[in-house]
């Protein structure tokens, strides 16, 4: 299967992630979904009254500078981590 094929995969599979997911880790795929779809960050970040928006902008700048394929790769590794973490728990 093709690197982005599976990417997509597991994007939807993200959206199905137990409610318990921490924002830390909401924020961490977040920012390498970004990356991935994107590439660097390319806006200011939001002012200090905007945490939510700052929050999301700091995550997707704390992995600037990644290919698209290392950001790929770990958005999947992150998934799979979280889905069998959640499943562990259940």
């Amino acid at each position: 299967m093709a690197l982005k094929e599976e990417f997509e995969q597991h994007a939807e599979k993200a959206k199905t992630l137990p409610e318990s997911t921490t924002n830390e880790n909401k924020l961490i795929l977040y920012g390498l979904y970004k990356q991935a779809t994107v590439g660097n960050v390319n806006t200011s970040r939001p002012g200090i009254f905007n945490m939510r928006d700052r929050a999301k902008w700091d995550a997707w700048k704390a992995v600037e500078g990644k290919s698209t394929d290392e950001a790929m790769n770990d958005y999947i590794t992150k998934v799979k981590q979280l889905l069998e973490e959640g499943a562990a728990s259940a």
